[in-house]
């Protein structure tokens, strides 16, 4: 059976309003955010098919996931399910609103001891944090491996997609005749490595992606066998024509001489090995 991955972005954070809130650390949602995750709970026609929940582990992400699948979350059985907080999806730049909080920060708001503290704190009990380990926020290093350079993006989406694949492949080993559907919430910029579609990418925003828009694939070779492989995605047809209608998609050596283009931007803005982004210190 097909692993469907619904990719979602982040509702409005802080972050988004002015780029002087770039410097804000690992900011919130604005009230406007909020009413976006409402608006897609509402409107978001595969609440009833959700199997999993992943989020990056930042803040907006994570209360997007919370606030826009909650449908999913009220179905699904309450003691089981969790939004599973991975850091492979965090998002590129080094400044402090695409830098995520330390662990411990993370579990006095979202683990199982998180205190009632506004909307959504008791959905926010049911974020994993297990896979959150020390170091994950660390971007500044040259030998960082969330560092943003090219490469090294590349390798992390990958690294992303093939653990998706694997969560799909375990639910079918335990699910016999039932696809997966996974829900995963993360950033504008990350997305373009993990769907490999550098398509509308925009130098000044860093996306091509708004805010709580969502777009399905499936992978493309499902059953690759090769744990090294690019598990490499496709967008469904239904998806594509839904936001593209008849527009015809980008081929390989396109999106390959796009790629160039990304890193050429990449490189001068954080340097060919990430040495710039110390600047943001």
């Amino acid at each position: 059976m097909p692993t469907y991955i619904h990719f979602v972005r982040h509702a409005q954070g802080l972050h988004n309003l002015t780029a002087a809130n770039h410097v804000l650390p690992d900011p919130d949602l604005t009230p406007l955010g909020r009413e976006q995750c409402a608006a897609l709970a509402a409107s978001f026609p595969h609440q009833h098919l959700i199997t999993h929940l992943v989020a990056s582990p930042l803040r907006r992400t994570l209360y997007t996931c919370l606030l826009s699948f909650e449908p999913a979350l009220a179905r699904l059985p309450a003691d089981t399910t969790k939004v599973v907080a991975v850091p492979e999806l965090q998002e590129i730049s080094p400044w402090a609103c695409d830098t995520g909080s330390d662990r411990g920060v993370l579990e006095g708001e979202f683990g199982p001891t998180a205190k009632a503290a506004g909307e959504g704190q008791e959905r926010a009990k049911q974020v994993d944090l297990g896979l959150v380990v020390d170091g994950w926020n660390e971007k500044l290093s040259l030998d960082s491996p969330w560092a943003p350079v090219m490469e090294r993006l590349e390798a992390r989406a990958r690294t992303a997609r093939v653990w998706l694949r694997e969560l799909g492949r375990e639910f079918e080993k335990k699910n016999p005749g039932v696809d997966a559907h996974v829900a995963v919430v993360t950033h504008g910029g990350i997305l373009h490595f993990l769907t490999q579609d550098y398509d509308g990418m925009d130098p000044q925003t860093g996306t091509g992606w708004t805010n709580t828009e969502w777009r399905t694939y499936q992978f493309a070779n499902p059953d690759e066998t090769d744990d090294n492989g690019e598990a490499k995605l496709k967008e469904t047809a239904d998806s594509w024509s839904r936001r593209r209608g008849s527009t015809t998609a980008l081929t390989e050596t396109e999106q390959l001489e796009l790629r160039v283009v990304v890193k050429y931007h990449l490189v001068k803005e954080w340097g060919e090995n990430g040495e710039k982004a110390t600047l943001t210190k």
